[in-house]
């Protein structure tokens, strides 16, 4: 795992240099890039997004939103009502960076409160939540609420996918089958059951739908709509 990480970053970084040349944006997205390199390959093998890195990035990313902020027409809307920040770059920056984190951090902390209330159980931890704190003062209120919409469909498919070839692989049907012995049902309902439990780390998906939709919108490539 080791070289091929070393690769993926090293191809980022020049993907931002080509993309910004020798600019803020480029140091802003350089540093987004490895926080996010590392929560996603620690939430693949350990499922944990550490606090160590989701406050210090929250840190960082208010500190470089002065310089780079997350503009987009939500933020502009709500700073238009308040002449004395929208009249401060540095103040609109900040409150921009602070409006994407209070948005990503608190749609996803609504969800799993949701989840734990219909399932009984709780379906993601608090690390996806810190994280999308840190990630919306990066991206701003759009750019967060798009980064969450990926994310989730990206693991939503992923995941699918993963519990059909796991049911169609066998995966644990000894286990189906001792649970079948003591009557507990049948061995493919036992089967499906199990499979359906596997558990993917949320924040992996996150992390990958983070920097993608920040470098499109950045490039250009990705556009607020006409009008808004």
């Amino acid at each position: 795992m080791y070289p091929a990480i070393e690769l993926l970053t090293a191809f980022l970084f020049v993907t931002c240099y080509l993309t910004f040349d020798l600019t803020a944006e480029t140091v802003k997205w350089l540093f987004f890039t490895c926080l996010m390199i590392i929560l996603i390959i620690t939430d693949v093998r350990v499922r944990i997004l550490p606090d160590a890195i989701n406050w210090f990035g929250f840190g960082l990313g208010l500190a470089l939103a002065v310089r780079v902020p997350p503009l987009d027409p939500a933020c502009m809307r709500l700073i238009d009502l308040v002449p004395f920040i929208a009249q401060n770059a540095i103040l609109v920056g900040v409150t921009c960076a602070l409006l994407g984190a209070a948005a990503g951090s608190l749609l996803l902390l609504a969800a799993a409160t949701l989840y734990r209330l219909v399932r009984g159980r709780e379906g993601m931890g608090m690390g996806d939540v810190k994280m999308m704190l840190m990630v919306g003062t990066f991206l701003g209120v759009q750019g967060t609420f798009l980064t969450l919409l990926f994310g989730t469909l990206l693991g939503s498919i992923v995941g699918l996918l993963l519990v059909l070839i796991l049911f169609a692989s066998g995966w644990k049907a000894r286990v189906a089958e001792r649970a079948n012995r003591k009557g507990l049902g049948s061995i493919s309902g036992l089967r499906w059951t199990i499979s359906s439990r596997y558990q993917l780390p949320l924040g992996t998906f996150l992390g990958i739908a983070g920097p993608a939709r920040g470098l499109l919108q950045s490039t250009g490539l990705i556009r607020w709509p006409i009008g808004s």
